[in-house]
């Protein structure tokens, strides 16, 4: 999947967004943020997690580290049932590159949690299906889109 996918899938459901074309590449936070002229924590990062029962997508702020003990104890599930996915399983469930991957428009729908520091921001900048693209849209449509929930999962 890539960037016209997203634009597609953005379409078709009304999402209230737009995706930035970038003259570089922005394969971190800190290079996505300083393109756009950001700060770090405006910059959304999806992650990938793989339990026994479902992949969990939490979409989180550039700078927020987020707590697998908190995750797994949400979740119902033991520390050690949990992980961070590897590129190619990313690749395989979403469609998408690591560094590229969108908060939604997947090749699935995906259970989706929002970390609770994002609700701090107005708006945020996410993944936008390529390496040089970013998805640019408010907090409120972001939480609308995805349905997901809001829980505090980043580390202390």
């Amino acid at each position: 999947m890539n960037v016209n996918d997203l634009a597609a899938f953005m379409e078709d459901e009304g999402i209230l967004g737009d995706i930035v074309f970038l003259d570089d590449e922005t394969p971190t936070v800190e290079a996505a943020a300083a393109a756009v002229g950001v700060q770090p924590e405006q910059i959304g990062k999806s992650l990938l997690f793989l339990t026994p029962d479902e992949p969990i997508l939490v979409i989180a702020c550039g700078t927020t580290r987020v707590s697998y003990k908190r995750l797994a104890q949400y979740l119902g599930i033991n520390r050690k049932k949990l992980k961070l996915a590897k590129a190619a399983e990313v690749l395989t469930v979403t469609g998408y590159r690591v560094g590229t991957v969108p908060p939604f428009g997947h090749r699935r729908p995906l259970s989706t949690l929002i970390e609770s520091d994002v609700i701090n921001q107005d708006d945020l900048y996410a993944g936008g299906g390529e390496i040089n693209a970013l998805v640019h849209l408010s907090t409120a449509e972001l939480c609308r889109v995805t349905g997901a929930e809001i829980v505090n999962l980043h580390d202390s």
